[in-house]
């Protein structure tokens, strides 16, 4: 195998890893008006995901180091061309990060609701771009023979591009639902586990119209089984929270976003970004990809760093996998 087929691989896993980690936090922060219905409550849903969602970030970090190193063309088009919603997913997860650390500064309760509202749509307006940046990405976007992007920020709020918005933003706030019903307990866990089976019914038929849309833009024979195993990985997930198996759920929730992810790229391979205006303009694994001594060294420092980084984050999940409650939280 290529080393560049072999980096594709690696991008593709890195922002699979990143979808199901941050999504779930991301799930989490959306919902926290949702199932937080009073102070405690809402900090039981922060304590959730205080202890990893800042480590779950360092997968976007990964991801967008190995493709400056391994396609720096791919990483130059992708960011000078959407610009403005990438500045956008980084204020938020800017502001949603000053939010996790501030919010509890203050004992007002004007105080933490503005910081709650900045939890809110630091999840929110991520999961909804994110869903939007990955389907221009698939469907294509307008680049000239040079690889330069030459559209405005309207040619990237199409049609697909929105249902592949609103695709991740349901996945996401399915899959917290889930989380959370995971990882508390009492009334919180009841509500959160009603809750994923309802935003899941809803979410499934996003879903699928999405991935048929996609299929019908490019397709292989492995996206077709991988976007079916999307919906029927869907379907178990809401089976188990309906009988209240919620590792379960949160498995089949995972899976799914780790196969839709799949579909995206198993599609797309061998070209990373298409050009809507010129064949010429297409970048490809091989024409956007550094030198073969770069990703040779790459490769090596990836096989050494990647199993203890993967070692240290089992390590925090494993230390911090008990539910939590009202009653752990004191009262101030």
């Amino acid at each position: 195998m290529e080393l560049t087929t072999i980096w594709f691989l690696l991008v593709a896993v890195l922002f699979t890893g990143y979808f199901i980690l941050e999504g779930f936090d991301f799930g989490v922060g959306m919902l926290l008006p949702v199932l937080g219905r009073d102070d405690r409550q809402r900090r039981v849903l922060i304590n959730t995901i205080g202890p990893v969602w800042d480590g779950n970030e360092v997968w976007l970090i990964t991801a967008g180091g190995a493709m400056f190193a391994a396609f720096p063309e791919w990483y130059a088009t992708l960011f000078s061309g959407f610009y403005l919603p990438l500045l956008l997913i980084l204020l938020a997860l800017i502001a949603r990060g000053v939010a996790f650390e501030y919010r509890h500064k203050r004992p007002e309760a004007s105080w933490k609701r503005r910081w709650d509202h900045a939890i809110f749509w630091g999840s929110a307006i991520p999961a909804l771009l994110w869903g939007i940046a990955f389907a221009n990405i698939f469907r294509g976007v307008p680049l000239d023979a040079d690889h330069e992007y030459v559209g405005g920020l309207l040619h990237l709020l199409h049609p697909y591009a929105l249902l592949g918005g609103l695709t991740t933003l349901g996945l996401f706030l399915t899959h917290g639902a889930v989380f959370l019903a995971l990882k508390t307990t009492g009334d919180i866990r009841h509500r959160a586990g009603t809750l994923a089976v309802r935003l899941g019914l809803g979410t499934a038929v996003v879903a699928v119209a999405f991935l048929t849309w996609t299929l019908t833009i490019r397709s292989s024979p492995a996206a077709v089984v991988l976007a079916a195993s999307v919906a029927l990985a869907l379907l178990g997930a809401l089976a188990a929270a309906r009988v209240r198996r919620e590792g379960w759920a949160f498995t089949g929730t995972a899976v799914a976003i780790a196969l839709a992810v799949a579909t995206l790229f198993a599609a797309l391979f061998p070209n990373v970004m298409p050009s809507t205006l010129d064949p010429a303009g297409t970048l490809t694994a091989t024409n956007a990809a550094s030198t073969p001594y770069t990703l040779t060294i790459m490769t090596w420092v990836a096989v050494i760093f990647t199993p203890i980084v993967l070692a240290y984050q089992g390590w925090t999940y494993w230390v911090f996998r008990k539910r939590i409650g009202v009653q752990n939280i004191p009262q101030h």
